[in-house]
């Protein structure tokens, strides 16, 4: 009889890397529930199942999506529980898979590069051990460097060092991994005005977003004598340029849609300040300083448009990924001038590339528009429109947030039934993994040999 171990060597070499994504990724949401069950996590009893699904699931697929107050109801064990997994899920299940078959093989086949390349590097220039050692030293640098700046803010108020020190680490992993969790009830309204608080978790969320890649050739470029905007790869470059588009025009549409609703009273630097923050926190992150509930209609629609575009490939944020909304726009604009080929930057995307954006983005709305439908049967059953006004919104805005991973909401999520917790709990864990991982995953290994015949047919 095989030793245990080498029956779960045998098991993992057998997996496809995509599949050994899901489930080592459904693994480590299960063992977060088990352990916020836990009668030690909690100080109001043991949660539900339903509901320490749900909150493991918001962590691991760093979202922000809850159905407690955090604060309050889970127990220093709890809230550290809830941080592991944030931490884990922004660093990337595909790290924890990587790890498994390097375990296992000792090194990761031509499969599992591809894996890797798509999540960490647009070219398989670099060791896949290399990647994993390169991601967890950013990481810690970044998140301790906005723990050390919190903990000048936060220790001055708070009753002890340990605790301002709990808080500052606490917030620094949930806004470098884009998870948006946070220890106040208001979440983040209380420091509205505050520069130093609202600057530094804005560098964590930013940074966050761009993916591991983009940061490390930012920080091997951008030196004196070393500057050059040619220099840096094409992804790169649509990184930041399309990162800064969205940021600059969502928080200049928020000062203009919110000027006189939530930014009200506000003095200006105040205004802007509130307004960018929301721009960069709708970038998968989900803080709030302002009330999401009583938002104009503008705002909100732009809010969603934002959230399922969110961050960057090889990132720890979610949604479609600024590079996808990029090469789809650039594809509109290549269509209208009657060229052949999505060009930018004097560089062609390969048509690969954009048949990938556009099955991604196709496969993104049809899980969005399933889950809203769900939360409409569930949530309000057979009421009719003038019955629940303001109700398809709130509901829409939800599935979009949970898809996104964002884990802004309007105020709804506590008062989910429990079909409608599950079905925002798989939202996000098909929003966090991506539809087409989820679908190659579940999906035959092998192709078909054959293609029927073609047969043209007319669009539009």
């Amino acid at each position: 009889m095989k030793p245990i171990t080498h029956q779960w060597t045998a098991v993992i070499r057998r997996q496809s890397p995509a599949r050994l994504l899901l489930l080592s990724f459904m693994a480590m949401i299960a063992t977060g529930a088990f352990l916020l069950m836990l009668p030690v996590a909690s100080r109001k009893g043991a949660l539900s199942f339903v509901d320490a699904l749900f909150t493991a699931t918001s962590a691991g697929c760093v979202t922000g999506l809850s159905v407690l107050d955090v604060a309050e109801t889970l127990t220093p064990f709890g809230q550290g529980v809830l941080l592991t997994l944030i931490q884990l899920g922004g660093l990337g299940i595909m790290t924890l898979s990587t790890l498994l078959i390097l375990g296992a093989r000792g090194r990761v086949g031509f499969a599992g590069n591809l894996i890797i390349q798509d999540s960490f590097t647009h070219s398989g220039k670099k060791h896949p051990a290399s990647i994993l050692r390169s991601v967890i030293q950013v990481t810690v640098v970044i998140e301790l460097l906005g723990a050390l700046l919190l903990f000048s803010r936060f220790y001055p108020g708070s009753p002890s060092l340990g605790h301002a020190a709990w808080l500052s680490v606490f917030h620094s992993i949930s806004a470098f991994c884009n998870a948006g969790f946070a220890l106040y009830p208001d979440s983040l309204t209380r420091f509205r005005g505050d520069l130093l608080v609202n600057g530094t978790l804005a560098f964590l969320i930013i940074t966050g977003s761009l993916g591991f890649l983009v940061i490390s050739e930012l920080q091997g470029k951008c030196r004196p004598g070393r500057w050059r905007w040619e220099r840096f790869s094409l992804h790169t470059r649509l990184v930041v340029t399309t990162s800064a588009i969205l940021l600059l025009s969502g928080g200049l549409l928020m000062l203009l849609f919110e000027w006189n609703n939530t930014l009200f009273g506000l003095s200006l630097p105040r205004k802007i300040l509130a307004a960018f923050f929301q721009s960069v926190t709708l970038r998968t992150a989900g803080f709030n300083t302002l009330d999401f509930g009583v938002m104009a209609n503008g705002t909100l629609f732009l809010s969603m448009i934002l959230m399922f575009i969110g961050g960057s490939p090889g990132s720890c944020a979610g949604g479609v990924k600024t590079t996808t909304a990029a090469t789809l726009f650039l594809m509109g604009l290549s269509r209208l001038r009657g060229a052949a080929h999505v060009s930018v930057f004097s560089r062609t995307i390969p048509a690969k590339s954009v048949e990938k954006a556009t099955h991604l983005v196709m496969m993104a709305f049809v899980v969005v528009i399933c889950g809203t439908l769900v939360l409409l049967s569930s949530e309000m059953g057979e009421l009719t429109h003038s019955q629940s006004r303001g109700r398809f919104l709130e509901l829409l805005f939800e599935s979009v947030s949970a898809f996104g991973t964002v884990g802004l909401s309007m105020g709804v999520t506590p008062t989910l039934s429990t079909v409608g917790r599950l079905c925002i709990t798989l939202l996000m864990f098909v929003g966090r993994l991506g539809p087409m991982v989820i679908a190659v995953a579940v999906s035959r290994d092998i192709a078909p040999r054959h293609r029927w015949a073609e047969e043209d047919i007319m669009i539009g």
